[in-house]
């Protein structure tokens, strides 16, 4: 995989989780526009674990990474998250949901058979 691969991976992902926690924000905490101050302190923390994930050559998402680099109180924040808005993304960003979808998939099979 080439550089520019890996940096394109590295911000679609990036993208995906702002999306995600910008959704879970709106809805949750009732902002319009920006993040709460929880959820922007969320976001920045996750978009700084994927710039410099180590394996982002041969992951798609963290989900499906083996290494958890997050601390378990933002680990169990953005799992909050990623609960509430995965299923909810269809509705708002369907052409991203269903790529990451395929794209997840993809990978568990990739794990699982390593021929």
């Amino acid at each position: 995989m080439t550089k520019k691969n890996v940096q394109n991976k590295r911000e679609r992902e990036k993208r995906m989780v702002k999306e995600m926690i910008s959704l879970y924000c709106r809805r949750n905490h009732h902002t319009k526009g920006t993040l709460c101050p929880e959820c922007a302190a969320l976001a920045e923390y996750a978009s700084q674990r994927s710039d410099h994930c180590p394996f982002m050559e041969t992951k798609t998402f963290c989900s499906n990474c083996k290494v958890h680099c997050y601390q378990p109180k933002m680990r169990e924040k953005i799992r909050k998250v990623m609960r509430y808005a995965g299923p909810r993304m269809v509705f708002h960003h369907p052409v991203m949901a269903v790529r990451h979808v395929i794209e997840s998939k993809r990978e568990q099979r990739r794990m699982e058979d390593p021929n």
